[in-house]
């Protein structure tokens, strides 16, 4: 089988030189192509893929901005391969990942699929906390940790497979950014095409974000999922309410201390003391685990207003989301 890699990258060449390098490094003994998409950048990354010409078959494409989904789009549609691996430029291929598929696709072939992430040592320890909070099983990230089911997984698009088939008959990445990627994962469902996880075949997800840009980040990712749910009500699932739910009670907790009770308010104390402990073992470190409960409540909190807000516009007051939020939708 070969595999075309599709990258969309935008005013990042650093990453792309990490990214490139890994797949130089990587034990695949078989061909297979790197297509680079420039989604209108204005930091082109063409002088960095042009000195890895000579170790791997690689195309580069510039373009005008339309997002990362229309990118990836746009790469497929030139790709030659017949199965497409899509990767968000902030990644870094462990030297296995090619080898991890291939057996995956040989033992149970699935037309999408979708991996988790890990952190590396040399990341920062922002990094780390932030990573922890959107792989552990304690928070809204345990997807991408690889806890949800094997089958019906709905896969991200910073690590994810697509066969040419599935990608042609589903046109694709939509125009919403983020939630493209569970768009897509549902709408090929609906076409009768089966996704999976594979939880051996991870990437190493550096994220060079800040506080401010992950908050950012984590609430237009509640302000997506109730569109997602009003387009898709079949698949909506109560859990998407949980973050919420949790700042929600959050806030009644203390509420309740004006009536001397502090129960829920331990619970929550107990709650980010757990994932202090748990981050603190996993990364060796106090101070990463002290992060990381900084990172799960800038998860929470972030995800969870994004998500009252976005369904209070979409499912009471029935906006129409390109008007009730326009940031979150890129024209193509």
């Amino acid at each position: 089988m070969f595999f075309s890699i599709v990258i969309p990258v935008y005013n990042r060449p650093d990453e792309i030189s990490e990214l490139l390098t890994s797949l130089t490094q990587t034990t695949y003994k078989f061909p297979f192509e790197v297509v680079i998409v420039e989604d209108g950048s204005s930091i082109s990354c063409k002088s960095v893929v042009d000195q890895f010409q000579s170790k791997l078959s690689i195309s580069y494409y510039d373009k005008e901005n339309s997002g990362p989904g229309a990118s990836r789009n746009y790469g497929m549609q030139r790709a030659k391969g017949e199965y497409f691996l899509i990767f968000d430029s902030d990644c870094i291929i462990p030297a296995g990942y090619l080898n991890e598929v291939m057996l995956e696709l040989e033992t149970q072939y699935v037309d999408c699929f979708g991996g988790p992430d890990q952190a590396l040592k040399s990341f920062s320890p922002v990094q780390k906390a932030i990573n922890f909070a959107m792989t552990s099983v304690l928070t809204t990230g345990g997807v991408r940790g690889g806890s949800e089911a094997i089958s019906k997984f709905q896969p991200r698009s910073f690590n994810m497979g697509i066969s040419k088939n599935a990608f042609e008959a589903s046109h694709g990445f939509g125009n919403i950014h983020p939630g493209e990627d569970p768009d897509l994962a549902i709408r090929l469902w609906q076409l009768g095409f089966e996704t999976r996880l594979f939880s051996k075949a991870f990437v190493y997800h550096k994220r060079r974000i800040d506080w401010e840009k992950f908050q950012v980040q984590v609430t237009k990712f509640g302000k997506a999922r109730p569109i997602l749910n009003a387009w898709h009500p079949t698949f909506a699932k109560p859990t998407y309410y949980f973050p919420t739910l949790f700042i929600l009670g959050f806030y009644l907790s203390w509420f309740l201390l004006l009536f001397a009770q502090d129960f829920l308010l331990k619970c929550y104390f107990s709650y980010f003391l757990l994932v202090f402990i748990v981050a603190s073992y996993q990364n060796k470190s106090l101070y990463i685990g002290y992060l990381a409960a900084i990172a799960v409540w800038k998860q929470f909190q972030g995800y969870g207003h994004g998500f009252l807000e976005s369904f209070i516009k979409i499912n009471l007051l029935k906006q129409k989301p390109e008007q009730a939020f326009p940031s979150l939708f890129f024209n193509q």
